[in-house]
């Protein structure tokens, strides 16, 4: 129940008072906006139930390796997390919530299947951030040293892959699973599993990217859309690189938009307001959602614990 309240209350508050734009400025500007049609509003809400179908059969699809569930329990697991894991960094909640859904001796394992799903949709953010970003400095000239972001990067590079490499050679473990245990169980993944779970993720990706374009037309923005789709890229892959907790994603979202959109004249009322529809769409209503299965769900006799 704590969950809930706690869901429930973040959301009002989201709503109701925005660190990075005043509430009653963004419902002025909103009201004042003519675009938001029924028609227009239906639509917002089939891609965002369309962005959220595509990662519940990824979910049942992954997850069908160890244990196959329907599609009503996908979706339970999938917006029941969702609620569970507001208040944790980077979602990192949404790993337990899912293993309660199973036995006890299948906890691990779904796990590390939940990781695998997030992988994916990183990888999918990555490959097409990297290439918007690329095309983002091109087209867009900025006065920064690329020479230092370099070398930023290639330190950043470095603090990731030194533990990797480590554990890889070490018999080091976390609750009984090393590196080679993990890697283990990977390998034996069929391919074609990999292959469906990022195919499913890249479309959910294209599905909530265009939403978020379709926003900016309705807005008057008048960038085309391979120009949008460039800062749009370049913006989920830069805000997903930053560890922060759920709550504070639309903020930190808002921020890199603000920065990359402003340098188009794009302005910082239309991206708000864009950044905050699109959390109100796609975290603030599946959340509430699953807040039904969170508050009917119950503990297994023997709590996993991770």
């Amino acid at each position: 129940m704590s969950i809930v309240v706690g869901a429930f209350y973040f959301i009002y508050n989201k709503l109701t008072s925005n660190q990075e734009m005043d509430f009653k400025v963004f419902w002025d500007f909103l009201s004042k906006n003519n675009a938001f049609s029924i028609k227009n509003v239906i639509f917002l809400m089939l891609l965002s139930i369309l962005n959220w179908f595509f990662e519940i059969i990824k979910w049942q699809h992954l997850v069908s390796y160890i244990h196959k569930i329907s599609f009503s329990n996908s979706l339970e697991q999938s917006l029941g997390s969702l609620t569970a894991s507001l208040f944790t960094p980077n979602r990192v909640g949404e790993y337990g919530v899912k293993a309660m859904y199973f036995k006890l001796s299948e906890s691990k394992k779904i796990v590390a299947m939940n990781l695998l799903n997030n992988s994916l949709q990183m990888a999918v953010t990555t490959l097409l951030g990297v290439a918007g970003l690329s095309l983002f400095v091109l087209r867009y000239p900025l006065d920064i040293s690329y020479y230092k972001v370099f070398k930023f990067g290639v330190v950043l590079l470095i603090i990731i892959l030194f533990p990797i490499i480590g554990l890889a050679k070490t018999k080091f473990s976390i609750k009984g699973i090393s590196f080679q245990t993990a890697r283990a169980f990977y390998s034996k993944i069929p391919k074609a599993l990999y292959v469906k779970g990022f195919l499913f993720s890249l479309i959910r990706y294209m599905v909530f990217s265009f939403q978020f374009y379709f926003l900016l037309t309705l807005f008057g923005v008048k960038l085309s859309y391979f120009d949008s789709m460039v800062i749009i890229t370049s913006m989920y892959f830069l805000a997903s690189i930053i560890p922060v907790i759920s709550i504070f994603d639309v903020v930190l979202k808002g921020s890199v938009a603000i920065f990359l959109f402003s340098i188009t004249g794009v302005g910082n009322i239309i991206i708000l307001s864009t950044i905050l529809l699109m959390w109100f769409f796609n975290v603030a209503l599946p959340s509430l959602t699953g807040a039904v299965f969170v508050l009917k769900f119950k503990l297994p006799q023997k709590t996993v614990c991770l």
